[in-house]
C-alpha cells in the first residue's frame, strides 16, 4: 500500500453534475477558454493534490436532451497547455485507444512528460458510446443490458478490452524504444544518437502490428503514469495488465473491501509491471455547511436538469469532516486514495483545498507539506528500468 493518501481531483466541464453549469450564484462557465483550466489545475495545485484527470471522448451526447454541456477541449493538449503555467501538480488526460493509434498516443504522452517536467500520466478510456460511429473503422459496440448480462456480450466485451491491452503493451513498449543515454550529441563526429541505444520494438498483435521506435525520445519518468478506470472484472484485468493505478467505485461502505480483495486477486494472476498496482476510490463530491445543504443544492440542480444525477461512483453529499470520515473507512478497507469529482468546480473545488484537505492533513492521512518531483514520485512508483537497456 502507498505510505500516504493517493489525493486526486477529475476535471470534467463545469463539474459531475451536469446541471452545475447553469447555477445563477457560480460565475459563467469557459469551458471552451484554456485561462479556465489553468484555473481549475492552479486551485487542485493549491490543496496540494497529487494529480488531476482530464476527461475526454469522441463523441458528443445528444444535442436534442438540453440542459447538458455539450462539446469539449482536447484532453491532452489542455494538459500541454496547463503543463507550463503550474509546478508540482501531475496532468493526467483520458485518450480513447479504440479510436486512436498506439503510435501516436506514446509521442503525444511522452511529450507531455517533456512539458510539464516529469508530471505527465495518462487515463486509459476503452471506448464510449457513438465513438465508433465518428471513425467508421469497426462496427459499433451495443451499449445495453446485453452487453453485459450474455455470455456473447460479454466475450464482446472481453475483446474490446484485450484490444486495449495491446494498445497499451504497444504505448510502454514505444516509450521504452529509446534508452535514456542514446541521445550522445557528439559534435566531433557528427553522430547524434548512439544507434545500439535506439531499437525497434517490432510488436504484433491481434490488433497492431508496430515496428517502431518512436520518434519520441524516452520520457523524463521512464513511463508515464498509466490510469484506468474499472467497475467490473474484465476492465479490473485490464487495469491489473497494463496500468499503474487503477479507479474503482465502491458505492457502499461494504464494497471497498470487496472491490480490494477481487482486483488483488486479479492482479496476483496477471500482473506484468514491476510495481503493485495502486488502488484509488472515485467520489462524486458536494460539500456544504451541512450534509443537508449539500443534498438541497443537488436537488435543485435535479431539477434544473429535469431527472436525477445518477453516477457509476457514489455520490457524497456532506461536510468536510463526513466526507473526510468516508475517505478514512476506505483506506481501512485497502484504497490507497482517492479521485475526487467535484460536484462543481466553482463550489467543490475551492472546499475541496479550503475544508476537505486541512482535515485529512489533522488526522495524519496527508503530508504536512504537499509531495515534490514526478509524478511517479508522488505516488511512491520507482522509475522503471528500460526493457530494451542490456
Amino acid at each position: 500500500m502507498s505510505e500516504n493518501l493517493i489525493l486526486a481531483v477529475a476535471l470534467d466541464g463545469a463539474g459531475w453534475h451536469p446541471a452545475a453549469w447553469r447555477d445563477a450564484g457560480i460565475e459563467q462557465s469557459t469551458v471552451f477558454q484554456a485561462p479556465y483550466w489553468v484555473e481549475q489545475v492552479r486551485r487542485a495545485e493549491a490543496a496540494g493534490a497529487d494529480f488531476v484527470t482530464f476527461e475526454d471522448a469522441l463523441s458528443v451526447p445528444s444535442p436534442e436532451r438540453p440542459g447538458r454541456l455539450h462539446g469539449r477541449l482536447d484532453a491532452v493538449q489542455i494538459a500541454n497547455f496547463v503543463a507550463r503555467r503550474t509546478e508540482r501538480i501531475g496532468l493526467v488526460p483520458t485518450t480513447s485507444v479504440l479510436e486512436t493509434e498506439p503510435f501516436h498516443a506514446s509521442t503525444q504522452l511522452a511529450t507531455l512528460d517533456y512539458t510539464s517536467e516529469g508530471r505527465a500520466g495518462w487515463k486509459v478510456q476503452a471506448t464510449r458510446p457513438g465513438e465508433t460511429a465518428n471513425f467508421g473503422r469497426r462496427d459499433a459496440l451495443a451499449f445495453g443490458p446485453e452487453l453485459l448480462s450474455t455470455p456473447e456480450g460479454q466475450e464482446r466485451l472481453a475483446r474490446v478490452f484485450d484490444e486495449a491491452a495491446e494498445f497499451v503493451t504497444v504505448v510502454r513498449q514505444l516509450w521504452d524504444s529509446w534508452e535514456d543515454d542514446a541521445v550522445i550529441r557528439d559534435t566531433a563526429t557528427g553522430r547524434f544518437l548512439d544507434r545500439d541505444k535506439l531499437h525497434h520494438v517490432h510488436f504484433t498483435g491481434s490488433a497492431f502490428s508496430v515496428a517502431g521506435p518512436s520518434i519520441t525520445p524516452r520520457p523524463p519518468q521512464g513511463q508515464p503514469v498509466v490510469t484506468a478506470l474499472a467497475h467490473a472484472e474484465i476492465p479490473y484485468r485490464l487495469a491489473a495488465r497494463t496500468a499503474d493505478v487503477v479507479f474503482v467505485t465502491p458505492i457502499e461502505d461494504a464494497d471497498a473491501a470487496r472491490i480490494v480483495e477481487t482486483v488483488r486477486a486479479i492482479e496476483a494472476a496477471d500482473r506484468t509491471e514491476p510495481e503493485p498496482l495502486r488502488i484509488v476510490a472515485d467520489l462524486v463530491v458536494a460539500l456544504g455547511p451541512s450534509a443537508a445543504d449539500a443534498r438541497a443544492r443537488l436537488e435543485a440542480w435535479d431539477a434544473l436538469h429535469g431527472e436525477e444525477y445518477r453516477s457509476d461512483a457514489a455520490i457524497v453529499a456532506a461536510t468536510a469532516s463526513e466526507l473526510a470520515d468516508r475517505i478514512e473507512a476506505l483506506r481501512a478497507d485497502g484504497i490507497e486514495g482517492v479521485r475526487l469529482r467535484p460536484a462543481s468546480v466553482h463550489l467543490d473545488l475551492p472546499a475541496i483545498g479550503e475544508q476537505l484537505v486541512p482535515e485529512l492533513g489533522r488526522r495524519g492521512l496527508l503530508p504536512s507539506t504537499p509531495r515534490n518531483g514526478t509524478l511517479r514520485d508522488r505516488l511512491d512508483l520507482g522509475r522503471p528500468l528500460n526493457r530494451y537497456a542490456a
